[in-house]
């Protein structure tokens, strides 16, 4: 029936895979599905593989493939005789983010090794705006360094039980007056400038993290007031991050912002592509009516 589009986000070392079923006008995204491996290659044909068993699919459902991600430019040949279409990661981040928010109109930011941001307005081109080096491998390279950790989840779950007060230095601490009214406790004047020499390792992880998380924050409210809005979706692995939630809620009453970490917030830049795709069978149909 070929009315499947498939998306595959590759990676260095994770592939992410997604499909849509344009016949489906209800439900149309499929669960998508992340593989890891050793490099692109093998990555993307395990989740291929896996993908089409798990959801009962033949060569002859899929009616095109749309690969994007850093890791596309190592897809040079069909995969399993399908031809692929390469499709402009700000592209898909754009796109994916404004499906899965629901919105017209927003800033999405991609957080992933490092951080993307995209000015993204329905029916029109999304707008990559810059981004920062800061993000998930930022987090990894922090944590492996102090505290012998490279586990996204492990260094985490190790943050449950930190104490902010024992790294980061408040505008509290500097200063009576009161900067933004209510926040001069929560508001951070400096990431790790009064680090404790009693800090647990705990304690280090959550400032890894809140670091991470503020500085994406920061960046991606900057970039949308030039553009006047206060809608910002969260997409990307480290979008998912249990201390995300948190650090983007308190953001959100500080500055009267709208951060969002939609359902599927890792998926967002495969989703993405899988829509570009859509997009383009649908711009075919019609030329053919």
């Amino acid at each position: 029936m070929d009315s499947i589009i498939i998306g595959i986000d590759i990676g260095g070392s994770t592939t992410k895979i997604v499909g849509f079923d344009t016949a489906d006008k209800t439900n149309p995204l499929m669960t998508p599905l992340l593989v890891r491996a050793t490099d692109p290659i093998t990555s993307v044909y395990g989740a291929f593989g896996k993908f089409m068993d798990q959801n009962g699919l033949d060569l002859s459902d899929i009616n095109r493939v749309m690969v994007t991600g850093a890791g596309s430019s190592y897809v040079s040949k069909p995969i399993y005789g399908l031809e692929c279409e390469h499709v402009e990661e700000f592209n898909s981040i754009g796109l994916g983010g404004l499906y899965l928010s629901g919105l017209e109109r927003a800033l999405v930011t991609s957080c992933g090794t490092g951080t993307a941001l995209v000015y993204a307005e329905a029916g029109q081109a999304p707008v990559y705006l810059g981004g920062t080096g800061v993000g998930g491998g930022t987090l990894v390279g922090l944590s492996k360094k102090m505290l012998a950790m490279d586990n996204v989840d492990h260094i985490s779950e190790l943050a449950q039980n930190g104490n902010l007060n024992n790294v980061d230095l408040k505008i509290s601490d500097i200063t009576k007056a009161d900067i933004l009214p209510g926040f001069s406790d929560v508001m951070t004047a400096s990431n790790f400038g009064s680090i404790s020499d009693l800090a647990t390792r705990e304690d280090i992880a959550l400032g890894i993290i809140n670091m991470v998380f503020e500085t994406i924050g920061m960046i991606s409210i900057f970039a949308a007031r030039n553009y006047q809005i206060k809608d910002v979706v969260l997409t990307g692995n480290l979008s998912i991050v249990s201390q995300a939630k948190n650090v983007f809620d308190t953001l959100n009453r500080m500055f009267d912002m709208n951060f969002i970490i939609p359902e599927n917030s890792a998926f967002g830049t495969v989703i993405g592509a899988a829509l570009a795709g859509c997009i383009k069978k649908r711009s075919k149909n019609r030329k053919k009516q």
